[in-house]
């Protein structure tokens, strides 16, 4: 995690227009229950990330929304975001997908939903790829940001995770509050303007 990092507390119910979210998939606990046992629903996780880059490379934010839902109701929702003085648009999306992981504080079943097809191909596809040639891509190159590729290879290998991609800046309210956070982030470390 990042010095810069702070964390914020909400809950309240959103608003349409909503991302997409998967159906509901039945929790394997309930499954050994006996019969006429109650049990409470586990809500569902989800997590919207999103980076940012003032230059790229130049200072650069990361945001993360978590919001664990009950059907259409927000349970419990918590606000990440940080930055750094120098870095890339890439690095920031890597590293918000990063610290939304790292913020759970057990095995969780979680959809991260991210605007950037580099964070969701990669992490769906070429990772796999990369390992098994020693994190060198297959014209034999070394991975650009190995070491955020590795932290989010780590991150996820606890969690049962869902990856989604959804389109950046096309009015999706998560998303764009992803984008805000990630932008907060990045603005302790821009230069001050004239």
């Amino acid at each position: 995690p990042t010095p810069a990092k702070r964390f914020s507390r909400t809950s309240k119910k959103l608003a349409s227009p909503r991302s997409p979210r998967p159906p509901a998939q039945p929790r394997a606990a309930t499954a050994n229950l006996p019969i006429g046992s109650q049990c409470a629903r586990v809500p569902e996780l989800f997590a919207y990330t999103d980076g940012a880059c003032s230059g790229n490379p130049g200072p650069g934010g990361w945001g993360v929304l978590l919001i664990a839902r009950d059907g259409e109701t927000v349970v419990k929702e918590r606000a990440l975001s940080g930055g750094a003085p120098q870095t890339t648009n890439n690095r920031m999306e890597l590293q918000a997908a990063i610290e939304a992981l790292e913020a759970l504080g057990r095995p969780s079943e979680i959809t991260v939903v991210t605007d950037s097809t580099y964070v969701k191909n990669g992490v769906t596809g070429w990772i796999e790829g990369w390992k098994r040639n020693g994190w060198k891509t297959s014209a034999k190159k070394p991975v650009k940001n190995e070491d955020l590729w590795r932290a989010l290879d780590d991150a996820q290998a606890r969690h049962q995770v869902t990856w989604e991609w959804i389109k950046g800046h096309a009015g999706h309210e998560e998303n764009e509050r992803a984008d805000e956070l990630a932008r907060a982030g990045m603005k302790p470390f821009k230069p001050p303007k004239d």
